[in-house]
């Protein structure tokens, strides 16, 4: 039975990957100065660097959800056609959207009875919901079917890890997940936050260094302690707007570690008014004795 894999734009997938998969992407909103936009545009030019040129004049920004009906119009394309669907879903931690995909895909189901739709809960974001993705569409390419597919995810989907920082925490400060003494002291003494995903799919800080490269550096050192066979690792890394420090960043893990391949990209607009300019985002596998948690 044939199927299709969906996410959404939050996954922050490359072209190449997407055109190559023939992936379906449904876009998130994006609010800017008061016009709706949406961070991803099917066979648009997406130009992100644009995007963070307005963040850092600190423009009017904001992001919203995916609601029901963007949903309904999406899925039930697909099923008209007698396709099954698969829905790698943002975080439902971090926003209403894997809500409202699994609302829509119950209510389809009643409509659909011949049909499979699965909603998996990536309790990621950013390119490490679009890592989950990519396996997906590996396994799928391979011949597993939706039901071996969606069972591999849910196995698998707390082995991969998400390690993060940002350059200013202005952003986090603004969206309410830092404190005001702690972006005032930060912003005196340069002092760079280590973050991750947690198993809750939940942004979560891990530790504090002083500096950028630091910070890069520690990232690193997570990656050393949990990865999982690196040599067999297709290893995920995004960037608001910092190509430089993502080139860093890979020969680094480089100079430790010899991986299988590299895809770096852009943070989508979601993400990216959320965490700001300079957010530096590394995404792998980890080893199943610490899932996400951080080793101690």
């Amino acid at each position: 039975m044939s199927y299709e894999i969906f996410t959404d734009s939050t996954a922050n997938l490359p072209n190449q990957i997407i055109e190559r998969f023939k992936l379906n992407v449904i876009p998130v909103p994006v609010i800017v100065n008061g016009e709706i936009t949406y961070s991803y545009e099917k066979d648009g030019k997406n130009d992100l660097k644009v995007f963070y040129d307005r963040l850092r004049k600190k423009e009017s920004i904001s992001t919203s959800c995916i609601n029901e009906e963007a949903f309904a119009e999406a899925f039930e394309k697909t099923l008209e056609k007698g396709s099954d669907i698969l829905y790698v879903a943002f975080s439902s931690a971090l926003s209403v959207t894997c809500a409202n995909g699994k609302a829509v895909a119950q209510r389809l189901a009643e409509k659909y009875p011949e049909r499979k739709i699965f909603v998996v809960d990536s309790l990621g974001a950013s390119m490490g919901e679009g890592l989950m993705v990519y396996h997906a569409c590996t396994l799928k390419e391979n011949g597993q079917s939706i039901e071996e597919v969606r069972d591999w995810l849910e196995k698998n989907k707390l082995r991969l890890a998400h390690w993060f920082t940002v350059e200013d925490l202005y952003w986090l400060f603004k969206g309410g997940r830092v404190k005001s003494t702690s972006y005032l002291l930060a912003s005196i003494l340069n002092i760079k936050p280590v973050m991750h995903c947690d198993d809750e799919g939940r942004l979560t800080a891990t530790g504090k260094v002083l500096g950028r490269k630091k910070s890069i550096a520690a990232m690193v050192d997570k990656m050393a302690e949990t990865v999982e066979n690196p040599e067999e690792q297709v290893v995920f890394i995004g960037h608001g707007d910092c190509i430089e420090d993502a080139e860093f960043l890979k020969n680094k893990i480089s100079e430790k570690m010899k991986v299988k391949e590299f895809v770096t990209h852009y943070i989508d607009p979601v993400i990216g008014a959320h965490s700001g300019p300079g957010t530096l985002a590394l995404f792998c596998g980890s080893m199943a004795a610490y899932g996400r948690k951080v080793p101690r």
